[in-house]
């Protein structure tokens, strides 16, 4: 098949390769998973949102009263980001029953959301029907979105909504159907009640605004947006004072670590985490080729870049601020770039696949089949239930811990830091924690 041929399948079926083809290789590629129990890297973050959706499914089903499994004298409702995504999963386990396979599929269904979102992103900003399909694939291959699709994390929910956010917002400024920015504040005010630093991505749309005052453009709709601040600022402002003690608050202000410690995070971010874990090596070429044609097309003439730009800088404050939180292991904190990183990703594959260079279209078709390979290769030991993330044994004679007392019975058990881990996977909650170390949770 020529290459002209490849390129005007691609463009011709980009939404069939988005929606049908992806999540079909996405689920081979994922199909032990499916079935695991919660273990691999950060599993105290798993275990924490799905004790969540238990306790919505066994307890009390009020949204506003989302609990952990630590019940130490009070009645265990632990209130951080808006549990949107644990109440919505229980409502699935309220039908079919406990199953943790439903988490999984949830979470894998988001997951192609959040593709589809990209697309309709990239689509919106290029026009190119084949800038989209490259970088909705490169995207679902990050390394990082490839582990967390199948593992509960409100991330996922964030990032899906705040891509949709972005891309109905493009979408209206394209065409200026109020609708279409109604439905981009709603969105965005989604994705910032899921995981509040997402409202970083309100700064495209205020900007605008901001952009247009100045130059005394009329565009008194963009300030509609802000309403859709009111219920993350009404949720925020009720829970924040009650987390006492909640380093993510401080960020650096609060910092505990030498100079030279924080230099070795930003780093390893740098020359580690960002082309290993968010990018994918097979898309780093891209991804430079992207900043290349972004500078020899002078794309910063374009209306639009400058709202992309804003958003970009207000995700490296939020970095800077988080980075002795983040270090150089909490790779779900760095789910904000994601959407950036893949708009320049896109941007490289469209250039490097239309370009006037055979070979470089070559590379390009060559990067984009080994984006699958180098994801799994890179992701798939974390689904090793040798290495779980914890205490092997608990796996291993679940069964047993489990009817060692009744299911209602409050504990008291010693060895687990995260206070979700152990009772999680033994369903069981905490009375009190005899605990004989002072590592703290991940």
């Amino acid at each position: 098949m020529k290459q002209s041929d490849v390129l005007r399948f691609l463009r011709n079926n980009a939404l069939m390769i988005t929606l049908v083809m992806i999540p079909l290789l996405s689920a081979v590629l994922h199909r032990r998973a499916f079935s695991s129990d919660l273990i691999g890297v950060h599993v105290w973050r798993q275990t924490q949102t799905q004790s969540t959706i238990i306790s919505f499914y066994e307890e009390d089903f009020n949204i506003l009263n989302p609990r952990r499994n630590a019940r130490a004298g009070n009645d265990g409702i632990f209130r951080m980001e808006f549990p949107l995504m644990q109440w919505f999963f229980a409502c699935f386990y309220k039908i079919f029953g406990n199953h943790l396979i439903i988490t999984r599929l949830l979470t894998f269904v988001i997951g192609i959301g959040s593709v589809a979102g990209l697309y309709s992103l990239l689509n919106a900003l290029f026009k190119d029907r084949l800038a989209a399909v490259a970088g909705a694939w490169a995207f679902n291959f990050s390394p990082v979105f490839f582990y967390y699709t199948v593992n509960p994390l409100p991330d996922n929910l964030a990032l899906c909504c705040a891509l949709w956010g972005l891309a109905f917002f493009f979408r209206w400024y394209n065409n200026r159907s109020t609708n279409l920015l109604l439905w981009s504040g709603l969105f965005l005010c989604l994705a910032t009640l899921v995981k509040l630093p997402f409202v970083l991505y309100f700064s495209v749309p205020f900007w605008l605004g901001i952009r247009g005052f100045f130059k005394k453009e009329k565009r008194g709709r963009i300030w509609r947006v802000a309403l859709f601040l009111i219920p993350p600022a009404a949720w925020y402002t009720w829970v924040i004072p009650g987390w006492a003690g909640n380093d993510v608050v401080s960020g650096i202000l609060g910092n505990r670590y030498e100079a030279s410690q924080i230099f070795r995070y930003l780093l390893d971010n740098l020359v580690s985490v960002l082309p290993e874990m968010l990018l994918n090596y097979a898309s780093v070429p891209l991804f430079l080729a992207g900043f290349y044609f972004l500078i020899a097309r002078k794309a910063h003439r374009n209306p639009q870049f400058s709202l992309l730009a804003v958003c970009g800088a207000a995700v490296l404050a939020y970095f800077f601020y988080e980075i002795n939180l983040i270090a150089n292991v909490h790779d779900y904190y760095l789910f904000p770039f994601l959407p950036l990183l893949f708009v320049l990703t896109g941007y490289g594959a469209l250039h490097m696949l239309t370009g006037k260079t055979p070979a470089l279209a070559r590379l390009a078709l060559l990067l984009l089949a080994l984006m699958p390979l180098t994801a799994w290769l890179r992701m798939q030991v974390r689904w090793d239930a040798g290495r779980p993330g914890f205490n092997k044994d608990w796996l291993t004679y679940k069964k047993e811990l489990r009817e060692a007392v009744p299911k209602e019975a409050l504990c008291v058990a010693g060895n687990d830091d995260s206070y979700c881990i152990f009772f999680t996977i033994l369903t069981k909650r905490l009375a009190f924690l005899a605990t004989t170390t002072s590592t703290p949770p991940e």
